[in-house]
Order: C-alpha cells, then sequence, then structure tokens
C-alpha cells in the first residue's frame, strides 16, 4: 500500500474514533471519572461495603472506558510515526509492519464501535445466564453442557469473572439446566444478544446405529439485580423449597439439605440455587436472580406497551437463532443475522465474537 493510502486510511480511524468519543460522550465520562474518585477517596467509603463496592466498580468501568480511548489515540499517532519512517527507509519489513498493525486497529475499532451501540437500560449490568435442554433426549443435555462450556470459555478468554451458581445434571450425561453469572462491564448487553433457542444437527454420539440426530437447548440471559432497582416481592408471592444439592458423583457431592428452588407463584417462574455452601446463602442467591427475572419480565411489558402504542412492531427475534450443524457439513450460522463460521469445534471452544458482534449490530438495526 502506498504511503498516501496509509494516510487515507489514518485519517478515516481519527474520524472514526471522533464519532465514537461524540457517541460515548467523553465529556461525561471524565466527569464521573472526578465525581466517582472524590467518592472512593472519602475516609468513611468503606462503612457501606455494599455502597463501597458499586462506586469502586463504576469507577474502574468508567477508567477503562477512558484509558481504551486514549490507548487507541495513541497508536494511530505511532501509527503515522510508523509510516513516515517506513517511506523515508523505503523499508519493506517496516511497510509489513504497518500494514499488521493498520488491521490491529480496524479490529480494535471495530470492537469499540460495538461498544458504543450498547446503550440499553440495563446494558451496563453483570449478566445472568441460564442454559436448558430442549427436545432431543441425552443429546439435548449433553448440547446444553457444551454451550454452558463455550460462553465459560469465551469469558475466560476476554478475563471476565464467571460463576456457576446452579447446575441440574442429566442422569445419562450432560446438563438439564445451569446457571452462572458473568461479572464484566456491559456483561448483559454483549450477552444478551445469545439469547434463544439454539439447534444441533450431528451424528449422536449415543445412539449405537450412528444416526444423525437434531437437539436443542434455550439459553436465558438476564441483567443482575442491583440494591436500587427496588424490586419488592412480597412473601406470600414466593414458595420456597428445600432440597439436597446434587452433583456429577463423587465425594465433594453436597450431602445437606442446603439446595432451594423459588417459585414466584404469579408469574411461574422457577429458580434454583445449589453452589452456594449453606441454604442462607443459596436462598439469597436465588432471591437476586429472582429479582433479575422479575426486573426484566416489568421492562418487556413496557416495551410492548410502548410498541402498542406505537403501532409500529419490528421483526421478533424468534424462537430458533443459531444452527450448529456438524453433519452432513460443518457450519454454524446465525438466522438473524446470517453470519456463519465454518469451524465449529472453534465455535464450541469460544471463538463467538463474529456472532456477538454480529448480533449487537443487528439488534441496532432493528430498534432504528
Amino acid at each position: 500500500m502506498a504511503e498516501t493510502d496509509y494516510t487515507a486510511e489514518i485519517k478515516e480511524l481519527r474520524s472514526t474514533l471522533s464519532n465514537i468519543e461524540q457517541v460515548s460522550d467523553m465529556d461525561k465520562v471524565r466527569a464521573d471519572i472526578a465525581e466517582l474518585s472524590e467518592q472512593a477517596g472519602a475516609p468513611d467509603l468503606w462503612d457501606d461495603p455494599v455502597a463501597a463496592q458499586k462506586v469502586t466498580s463504576k469507577l474502574s468501568h468508567r477508567q477503562t472506558e477512558l484509558e481504551r480511548i486514549n490507548r487507541l489515540e495513541e497508536r494511530i499517532d505511532d501509527m503515522e510515526v510508523m509510516v513516515q519512517l517506513a517511506a523515508e527507509e523505503d523499508d519493506d519489513a517496516a511497510r509489513e509492519d504497518v500494514a499488521h498493525e493498520l488491521e490491529a486497529l480496524r479490529k480494535a475499532m471495530s470492537e469499540l464501535e460495538v461498544v458504543t451501540l450498547l446503550s440499553g437500560e440495563y446494558d451496563e449490568r453483570d449478566a445472568v445466564i441460564t442454559i436448558r435442554a430442549g427436545a432431543g433426549g441425552v443429546d439435548a443435555a449433553d448440547f446444553a453442557e457444551i454451550l454452558m462450556r463455550m460462553y465459560l470459555r469465551w469469558a475466560e478468554q476476554r478475563g471476565w469473572e464467571t460463576k456457576v451458581m446452579d447446575t441440574a445434571y442429566a442422569e445419562e450425561a450432560g446438563l438439564k439446566s445451569a446457571t452462572f453469572e458473568v461479572k464484566a462491564p456491559y456483561a448483559f448487553g454483549t450477552l444478551s444478544v445469545e439469547a434463544g433457542t439454539h439447534r444441533l444437527v450431528r451424528i449422536s454420539p449415543f445412539d449405537n446405529q450412528g444416526r444423525r440426530q437434531t437437539s436443542f437447548a434455550a439459553v436465558e440471559v438476564i441483567p443482575l439485580i442491583e440494591s436500587d432497582d427496588s424490586i419488592e416481592i412480597p412473601e406470600s408471592e414466593l414458595k420456597v423449597d428445600v432440597f439436597r444439592s446434587s452433583g456429577p458423583g463423587g465425594q465433594s457431592v453436597n450431602t445437606t439439605d442446603s439446595a432451594v428452588r423459588m417459585t414466584h407463584l404469579p408469574t411461574g417462574i422457577v429458580v434454583s440455587m445449589q453452589n452456594e455452601k449453606s441454604q442462607i446463602q443459596n436462598r439469597a442467591a436465588a432471591l437476586r436472580v429472582m429479582q433479575s427475572r422479575l426486573l426484566l419480565v416489568r421492562k418487556a411489558e413496557e416495551d410492548a406497551k410502548k410498541k402498542e402504542m406505537a403501532g409500529d412492531v419490528k421483526a421478533s427475534w424468534g424462537d430458533q437463532m443459531r444452527s450448529y450443524v456438524l453433519n452432513p457439513y460443518q457450519m454454524v450460522k446465525d438466522l438473524r443475522t446470517n453470519h456463519e463460521e465454518g469451524n465449529p469445534a472453534a465455535v464450541f471452544d469460544g471463538h463467538i465474537d463474529g456472532f456477538i458482534d454480529a448480533g449487537i449490530r443487528w439488534r441496532a438495526g432493528a430498534r432504528e
């Protein structure tokens, strides 16, 4: 690529970054950092550990936003210098370095653009994901476990903290259901596009005749409740059952009646928790997830009323949102965005950024 072409590329990168800064309202981000830094420096901050954690977490999130923008500005400046040096020295190796850095900058800018699309009311929150085996018997249970590993691997690759909150194992293999938390800025906004019905087509490893089997698993993504969300649930609306925690077997299985199943009677929503050490902890975790689900239900009802008043309902997501085909060919395809990958093994190993980015862009277009 000629030096003039690189100059045009750099100019385009600067323009894109400027647009991102405007959309992200970086002046407000800086003001938030100043205010939160003052709160974090208060001598009585940790008198209320919950409030202190909230302040320090928000401060960290805002600082990360600012650092990401500043780092990209620095990289663009550095690339401009690299282009000039490569031209002056007529160095092919230096030009190759410029080309690699240009590609890396394009990718980083694209990722940052996607983040600016996460503007929903709860998009900044941590996420709680529940995966349930659907039709397909033991293959569906195995598929549910494969999906859980896929999301945990994806979060691990990003350095995001996860915590398994509940697992219900199937009798032969896999999971009936599992619930886990993903703790990171914009975890809910990012992962919410994964909600829906996932379909797997493969030669069943559980069929001794080697027949092709289609199985399904449902993925639910909700934002984690915060202390100031004011979701009060009357005790009369809750039914709480206590049972013995279950596991895949072995000496580490919890043998006490510490697991909790909580049912919200008006809606029929059920939450189970068993991975905490005590019944009290499991009950608190179940209540928090229950509040999160009811918060999402309330928002969905409000959105439905708004759409009804507007008189124009956009196309819905639909139930089946992605197919993972391992036989007779290898392909993973999102049925909403048409994004596809030809390496299912890599996808199941957590390489799903392409699907998530395409989903976020698709959703943003559907909202317009």
